[in-house]
């Protein structure tokens, strides 16, 4: 008994031994391989402390986002922005408590109340349409253990319009779009995100019902149809999913892909508000099944060029655009961003004349995110969505076309309240990407163009996506719409409103950082008299 106990003893003194040892080598020949290095200038000097600075500085973003940043703080989106989105696609619920931490002194919208609100039974919504979804029931949050929560299936109204007050894409062409619900999913490829974050996406969008996807300009994948949800398919300058081997549109394959019941419309992408650009896909990701839908050679780099070749000018993209719509009896509309005063100038008056022009245009802001883009691009170039918005609908009514075309607004608008404005400033229609995206279990790394998100999404790495599951993500993703949907209804009736499609520039005030006080309605008359004078 003494014998082992003795030769377990050895044994442990050896290995902590060797372990010690190896460890002074591996410091040694660190020490001796920084001194001598010439890439790195702190660690010539400061070999230890140099390598615990980059340490830090690797764990600096998780650092800030989750102990230092406050709850207001954070970019592209802060920890309440992130929270509001999770509670509400987790739980389905969207209250809190004690009071707003919204900083009050500074500038600002505001939805103007109404000294008389709507009651629930005087709100113009479908209360016939139900959704069936699950969500989580919170029992216990214990500081030092697991959180205890219950999952359990939830019926509720879907909150769609009436059906009075559905809109219309493309009424006159030969198969108009009508949509019920007011918000639906900006354009995220399959290849930016992989097939379960799609596939998720889908499926929660089709419980929800009333809404659409957008492909993005990555082109149709079998994910996308997975939910049975409405799909709006994106062609981007490389056309990408309908185009031959030398590079053209093959009109037989747009025809093919418009005879899908769930593609009801088409998108005509010239620009997105982080992106102004073309994109580029590396050989290695460009794997047989992303060719196949992407009508290109497998294993060779594609590039995405920043302008279609088929067109330079307004009257040739107007002819492209009634050759889709007489090609596929869909409405088609085109993604632009506003980059100042007369940027949708031509557009308008080429409409007044013509008769031709978009069944819908897609304004993004600056704001909005992508999955891989340059700083520069992402931080200068493009008006912001509350600027660019109010710019086209005047430049709209300018030529007299506002009412011709539906606008879809998107860049960052993935609460009630901020939808609520952009209705107010001319939208019809709300996109959002990152807010569902976060539904989906995005926890906001920043590393989308990386192919390594560690939680799945913005990822076609086989063994990465494994985290996102499904047949749970997808009721969340219901759940963020349903509850959203369920707020706009709620702020419509706090603003005197029966339904959000009524939004109006008199529903909103703006505040300055002095207190002074202005209504939207003074501010878009200052924007058409700006659009007006040219």
């Amino acid at each position: 008994m003494n014998f082992a106990a003795n030769l377990f003893i050895i044994i442990g003194f050896i290995f902590i031994a060797l372990v010690i040892i190896i460890l002074a080598i591996f410091i040694i020949y660190l020490l001796i391989f920084d001194r001598n290095q010439k890439m790195h200038s702190i660690l010539r000097n400061y070999p230890a402390l140099g390598r615990v600075r980059y340490f830090f500085e690797k764990i600096g973003p998780e650092m800030r986002q989750y102990w230092f940043n406050s709850d207001t703080e954070g970019k592209p989106f802060s920890r309440d922005d992130y929270e509001h989105i999770v509670r509400s696609a987790k739980y389905k619920r969207d209250v809190i408590g004690f009071g707003s931490k919204r900083d009050f002194e500074g500038e600002g919208y505001y939805v103007r109340n109404d000294m008389f609100p709507k009651l629930t039974e005087e709100l113009k919504v479908d209360m016939e349409t139900m959704a069936l979804t699950q969500r989580y029931l919170l029992i216990k949050d214990p500081l030092f253990s697991q959180r205890e929560e219950k999952l359990e299936e939830d019926e509720s109204s879907a909150y769609l319009l009436h059906d009075d007050d559905a809109i219309v894409i493309g009424p006159n062409t030969r198969h108009p779009f009508v949509l019920k619900g007011l918000i639906g999913m900006s354009a995220m490829s399959y290849g930016a995100l992989g097939k379960n974050a799609i596939t998720a996406l889908s499926k929660g969008l089709g419980i929800a019902k009333g809404t659409w996807m957008n492909t993005g300009e990555g082109g149709l994948s079998p994910y996308h149809l997975e939910g049975g949800v409405d799909i709006i398919m994106q062609i981007g300058p490389a056309l990408f999913g309908i185009r031959n081997k030398e590079g053209d549109v093959d009109w037989d394959e747009l025809k093919r892909k418009s005879e899908i019941p769930q593609i009801k419309a088409f998108e005509i992408k010239l620009a997105q508000g982080a992106k102004a650009r073309g994109g580029h896909i590396d050989a290695e990701k460009v794997n047989p099944e992303i060719a196949e839908i992407r009508k290109v050679e497998p294993y060779k780099s594609v590039d995405s060029p920043n302008r279609f070749k088929q067109f330079s000018d307004v009257p040739a993209m107007c002819e492209f655009m009634e050759k889709i719509r007489e090609a596929t009896g869909k409405p088609v509309g085109l993604k632009m961003v506003v980059g100042g005063n007369d940027s949708a100038e031509e557009l308008a008056k080429y409409m007044k004349e013509t008769g031709k022009g978009p069944d819908f245009i897609t304004v993004d802001g600056g704001e909005g995110g992508t999955g891989a883009s340059y700083q520069e691009l992402m931080d200068s170039v493009g008006l912001p969505i509350r600027s660019g918005l109010p710019i086209l609908v005047s430049t709209l009514k300018k030529y007299g076309v506002r009412d011709r075309v539906k606008i879809i607004a998107s860049g960052k608008l993935f609460t009630p309240d901020r939808v609520a404005i952009a209705l107010a400033m001319g939208a019809d229609l709300i996109n959002i990407a990152r807010g569902f995206m976060i539904s989906v279990g995005c926890i906001q790394t920043l590393k989308c163009q990386s192919n390594t998100c560690p939680v799945g999404v913005a990822t076609t790495d086989p063994a990465l996506q494994k985290a996102l599951v499904i047949d749970e993500k997808k009721y969340r993703v219901a759940n963020y719409l349903i509850t959203l949907r369920k707020g706009l209804f709620r702020i419509s009736a706090a603003a005197g409103l029966e339904s959000p499609v009524h939004f109006s520039p008199k529903n909103i005030m703006y505040k300055d950082d002095k207190g002074v006080v202005y209504s939207l309605e003074s501010i878009l008359k200052d924007i058409q008299k700006q659009i007006d004078a040219g």
